[in-house]
């Protein structure tokens, strides 16, 4: 196969005479070009239909989803994930309460709706993984490494969490819970609560004293410089935890296209018992005030826009790989407009809901201790690991309630995984088609990865882990990420061009209703122009908050070599951009314009990937016919005549 250039696209097997059936007609059992070529002159009898071209093996073998819902409910549970629960309620009363809604739904139809559908669009048209779909664009092949790489900082990183939450959910089976009051070892701890208990004189609850020193052992470190030995309950949990992800994703799609029908839907059934439970609580209203409560004057704040725009970015797992890992498995005709706005405002509602579970609850508990709820809300792992463990030992039933919260942290935190694994393995069966063929060999692969990132997350199950993992966590989705989402975007407008993009989509939507041509013409404004500038704004946001605030975890600053330790992981991220673009530039021959011009320009196999139903495929490769009320016969003298012709006339 070459690509319109003339050379041979890289990767893509030779298909023949894969262009000839568009443009050739049948007379009397000869193929003839409509131009009057014959490209072969073997003779096609008329009783036999037209042998449909060689369809490359990644496509013929690319799994399926097992029906729509699979797909959805992957796509849901990948992006409701543990910030829906641990980051936007506190977001949410920092920045205004109610008012904080406002830039929140602004940038997701501006941001977060045009970039999540642009990632399903084009791994659904190009059915492949982040790398291979930029055939669409060889120069831009960086993106889907950069994404790659992205990918698997998260997946290295975010096992932990599951592991700090069996650490938890084993322990929640203790009757009282081990970070209540009622436990006999902080009989005395919490029977002195005006007494400082550390060095400093501040007092410590049970569950921060649980969290510090049982968990994570923090106590016993000095920083990055002194990671102390590995935690070997933590470390047993985080196999575990590998364990249950390699299991779950050993068949592919199959497998965890079974599984989301479990983890996506539990935890929506978890939050509404805790937002009804919530609600019978004293002082519970007291929360979900504090929570709602507007602040009008903060909208005039440039960090509000910023925190909306990142939970949005964030919150949908843009960028990343996964989104378009997923929707490569899809049918072609799948109406991506539709899932797209399903999945967004599902995730954007979930995220809302969320908080009326957290706030009735911390309401709850500032009642009871007589403190404002400001003093007990918090953000991130400070609130899943202790300020609602805590709430919650003091309801009663407390160990029911804390086995059902850890479950759904649980269930929200593999769900997410599954995405990132998805788009790190779709991405190197891409590249190696023949372990998808051999089940042997694609199971030690993923058994192989698996096993790699449980070594690399043990530094993360130290004692001082928790440092690393907060460095990894600024880091990872950081600058780097804002970056290969806006060459992501702006390749696509620019280079591969918004009107084919458009028109893409069009022809995946089979029957495109009348309104869907008017919302793509929205969709188009913002991929050229909202979309990009809102990123850069967000990027600028970052570094100068990057320069003004120092990392921080606790009371420990991180020193300067940890913060370029850091640097250097998002640069590796988005430098695979012009370090890819420099290799594709290379392969060309010309003038530097001219090699743009080739570099830019999609392979010809970028148009056979999108293949992927028997139906679409004879469609495509369907011969025009000629009906005529007679029979000519042609001999092969008159073709060679034809062609002797056009030869003398060039």
């Amino acid at each position: 196969m070459h690509d319109e250039s003339g050379k041979a696209a890289p990767g893509s097997p030779t298909v023949t005479g894969a262009n000839t059936p568009q443009n050739s007609i049948h007379l009397n059992g000869h193929a003839v070009s409509q131009n009057g070529h014959n490209p072969t002159a073997t003779p096609v009898p008329e009783s036999r239909p037209p042998t449909p071209s060689v369809i490359p093996n990644s496509a013929v073998l690319r799994e399926q989803w097992g029906g729509k819902y699979e797909f959805l409910l992957s796509c849901i549970g990948y992006c409701v994930g543990l910030g829906n629960v641990w980051r936007f309620p506190y977001l949410c009363y920092r920045n205004g309460g109610g008012v904080f809604l406002i830039p929140y739904f602004i940038m997701l139809f501006i941001t977060g709706v045009p970039l999540f559908l642009m990632e399903l669009s084009l791994g659904q048209y190009g059915a492949a993984g982040p790398i291979m779909v930029w055939k669409c664009c060889p120069l831009l092949k960086g993106i889907g490494i950069g994404m790659l790489c992205v990918s698997t900082l998260v997946c290295l990183y975010y096992n932990v969490i599951i592991a700090w939450t069996f650490y938890y959910l084993g322990s929640s089976f203790q009757s009282p819970l081990p970070w209540s009051c009622d436990a006999v070892a902080n009989a005395a701890l919490c029977g002195n609560a005006t007494d400082g208990n550390s060095s400093s004189g501040r007092t410590y609850s049970p569950s921060e004293i649980f969290w510090n020193e049982s968990v994570l052992g923090v106590v016993h470190s000095g920083g990055l410089h002194d990671p102390g030995p590995v935690r070997w309950s933590l470390a047993l949990c985080l196999l575990a935890a590998w364990i249950i992800i390699f299991l779950c994703i050993l068949r592919g799609i199959h497998s965890s296209g079974k599984v989301v029908y479990v983890t996506a839907t539990f935890p929506y059934f978890v939050l509404f018992v805790l937002v009804i439970r919530g609600a019978t609580l004293e002082g519970s209203l007291q929360g979900v005030a504090f929570y709602l409560t507007p602040d009008w004057g903060r909208l005039a704040s440039a960090q509000v826009w910023n925190d909306a725009a990142s939970q949005i970015f964030y919150s949908l797992g843009i960028g990343v790989g996964g989104l378009l890992s997923m929707a490569s498995y899809n049918k072609f005709d799948n109406n991506v407009i539709r899932d797209t706005l399903i999945i967004t405002m599902g995730n954007c509602g979930t995220s809302f809901f969320a908080g009326f579970a957290i706030f009735s609850i911390l309401g709850h508990m500032a009642w009871k201790k007589g403190v404002p709820v400001g003093e007990v809300a918090d953000s991130g792992p400070g609130l899943a690991f202790v300020a609602y463990p805590e709430a919650l030992a003091l309801l009663p039933g407390s160990v029911f309630w804390s086995i059902l919260f850890f479950l759904m942290l649980f269930m929200l935190g593999i769900d997410t995984l599954f995405g990132n694994m998805e788009g790190i393995t779709t991405a190197v069966l891409d590249e190696f088609p023949q372990l998808r063929r051999n089940t042997k060999h694609k199971s030690l692969f993923l058994g192989t990865l698996c096993f790699c990132f449980y070594l690399m997350g043990l530094l993360l199950v130290t004692n001082g882990g928790i440092y690393w993992f907060t460095l990894i966590d600024s880091f990872a989705t950081s600058f780097g990420l804002i970056i290969i989402t806006l060459f992501m975007c702006v390749g696509i407008s620019f280079f591969y061009g918004v009107n084919q993009f458009c028109q893409d989509i069009i022809d995946m939507i089979c029957h495109c209703p009348p309104w869907c041509s008017k919302v793509l013409l929205y969709f188009k404004a913002c991929w050229v122009f909202c979309t990009p500038f809102l990123l850069l704004f967000i990027l600028t946001y970052i570094f100068i908050e990057m320069y003004n605030t120092p990392l921080h975890y606790g009371s420990y600053v991180y020193p300067r070599w940890g913060i370029a330790l850091g640097v250097c992981m998002g640069a590796t991220c988005c430098l695979q951009i012009p370090i890819w673009a420099i290799v594709a530039f290379s392969k060309e021959t010309g003038t530097l314009r001219e090699r743009f011009q080739k570099a830019i320009q999609p392979l010809n196999s970028w148009r056979v990937n999108n293949l992927n139903s028997t139906g679409r495929t004879e469609e495509q490769v369907e011969p025009e016919r000629v009906e005529a009320p007679f029979t000519v016969t042609l001999t092969d003298m008159d073709f060679t005549a034809i062609t002797w012709e056009e030869g003398s006339q060039a």
